[in-house]
């Protein structure tokens, strides 16, 4: 297969780095980036065997990934159970909400870093007989690597902001030889679909969001009911998945309503639970008592932080806060995260003014007023004092939100993957 000199370039650097691998991947482990017992499967050396028959793989990067996957995955089971499922997906958060998520015909394991060498021994050792790709994971070797061995590929959920499309656009080559490796391609949005099919010139199919349609893992209904118990009379507001340099703001806004509200509580939930020890840190300099979850503490009718530094609880924090910050979008270049998980739990949802990543969603939850929008600490404690009156967005016009956007994504998608199953039984049977 002949590639263009950037994917050489690449495919070459790579390769060189391969000794590098270990000691990168033990100093990302040291701290918390990565699961140190289970480093090998970075490496491409899984140490469970291939399960016979019919293989499925599926990837996707983290969490919210994840999810789509293994909805996608519990769809498929039940149309066929004698198929075999490997989910593979890069973060230690994700791999802690696969382990409760996934069914027994799946399994999990990290995906191997993107080097020749780790894709290869990760291919041969699994040769999976089809695979499915979520939202923007193209990683070179690995999509490469997969076309070499024929393997029927689909792209589902992809999803691009505009500024990822315009970074293609400079290496517009390279993009459109990875995508041939796909037989499929189901964009989320239309700035997506609008996006590839002008890089690539080949029609794209606007499937619509799988995340509208993804079943999030539901939090311990005893534990859940515990908690509420626990914190009865005392008004919550949650930070989820916030950012260094957001948490600042999320606190200052808490110290606002504090004065007010003495009884009320922050659920603070970092992105990268590794930054609890930092956390602790301002949480102690801005003057709050607090409990810290990695601990196992619950808070004291005296702690108004609860410090939410564990992996894979955000449903149990959404179904607790009334109102819920979905963070990422306080500062410029993030992004923002997605609120679809926060609504699906019955909570409001308050957001920054930073959500490039997620703009057709927010677009939507802005035409059913179902969103409150802040840009500093006063305007967000101002939003969190809204909803605890009772005059925030509520769960219907989050819902009404939600509809505007559903494409029938699920189905759309299950049926091409179906198709390239079929595929891979005709090119087995004519082998």
């Amino acid at each position: 297969m002949s590639l263009p000199v950037s994917l050489q370039l690449y495919r070459a650097l790579t390769g060189l780095a391969s000794p590098l691998l270990p000691a990168i991947l033990s100093r990302r482990a040291r701290a918390g980036k990565e699961d140190a017992a289970r480093r090998h499967e970075r490496l491409g050396r899984p140490d469970i065997r291939r399960p016979g028959g019919k293989l499925l793989w599926l990837h996707g990067a983290s969490v919210g990934e994840s999810l789509v996957l293994a909805t996608l995955v519990d769809e498929l089971a039940q149309q066929d159970p004698d198929l075999e499922f490997l989910v593979t997906t890069g973060t230690v958060t994700s791999a802690t909400l696969m382990a409760k998520r996934l069914p027994p015909q799946a399994k999990h394991q990290y995906v191997p870093v993107d080097t020749p060498g780790a894709v290869r021994r990760f291919l041969d050792h699994w040769r999976p007989d089809a695979g499915v790709i979520a939202e923007s994971e193209l990683w070179p070797n690995l999509l490469i690597e997969a076309r070499l061995r024929d393997i029927p590929m689909a792209l589902v959920n992809a999803r691009m902001n505009a500024g990822s499309l315009q970074r293609w656009r400079k290496r517009g080559d390279a993009l459109r030889r990875l995508l041939e490796g796909f037989d499929w391609i189901g964009a989320a949005d239309t700035r997506t679909r609008d996006g590839l099919e002008d890089l690539t010139g080949r029609e794209i199919v606007l499937a619509g969001n799988l995340k509208l349609e993804a079943q999030p893992l539901a939090p311990d209904p005893d534990e859940l009911a515990s908690l509420k118990s626990g914190l009865a009379g005392r008004p919550v507001w949650l930070a989820a998945s916030t950012h260094d340099g957001e948490d600042d703001i999320v606190l200052s806004a808490h110290a606002v309503l504090h004065k007010t509200h003495p009884g009320a509580l922050l659920i603070l939930a970092p992105r990268h639970p590794e930054r609890g020890g930092a956390l602790e840190a301002l949480i102690k300099q801005h003057g709050f008592a607090m409990a810290r979850r990695s601990r196992g503490e619950v808070p004291e009718p005296r702690d108004t932080v609860w410090l939410a530094d564990t992996l894979g609880e955000m449903p149990l924090w959404f179904a607790l806060a009334p109102a819920a910050l979905i963070a990422g979008s306080l500062l410029p270049d993030i992004g923002g995260h997605n609120p679809i998980e926060a609504s699906q739990a019955g909570a409001s949802v308050i957001t920054g003014p930073h959500v490039a990543s997620f703009d057709d969603v927010y677009a939507a939850y802005r035409r059913h007023d179902a969103v409150l929008e802040v840009d500093d600490a006063p305007s967000l404690a101002q939003a969190v004092e809204q909803v605890w009156q009772a005059n925030g967005p509520g769960r219907a016009s989050a819902e009404r939100a939600i509809a505007d956007i559903s494409g029938g994504a699920l189905e759309t998608s299950l049926a091409a993957i179906n198709r390239l199953l079929n595929r891979a039984d005709k090119a087995g049977a004519s082998a």
